[in-house]
């Protein structure tokens, strides 16, 4: 059975939040390790850029897998 869009919806959301939970963790220990020393927030804010770049990464991917999928170049994928 196909995803549902409330279901596609909902995997899309849960997996930013844990990829951003990750990926805040991992600002506040890897970045020290290496001499960057960061606050809570500084961690969050460059998790958002991150986030953002994997949004935008993510939708590309997908598109150009899509059209691959139905015989499309990505150049004519809508």
């Amino acid at each position: 059975m196909a995803q549902t869009r409330i279901g596609s919806l909902a995997e899309a959301a849960a997996n930013i939040a844990v990829g951003f939970a990750i990926n805040w963790t991992a600002n506040m220990v890897v970045l020290p390790a290496f001499g960057f020393h960061v606050t809570g927030a500084q961690a969050f804010h460059i998790g958002l850029v991150f986030t953002a770049i994997s949004l935008v990464r993510s939708y590309v991917l997908r598109r150009w897998f899509n059209g691959l999928r139905f015989g499309h170049s990505a150049e004519v994928a809508k």
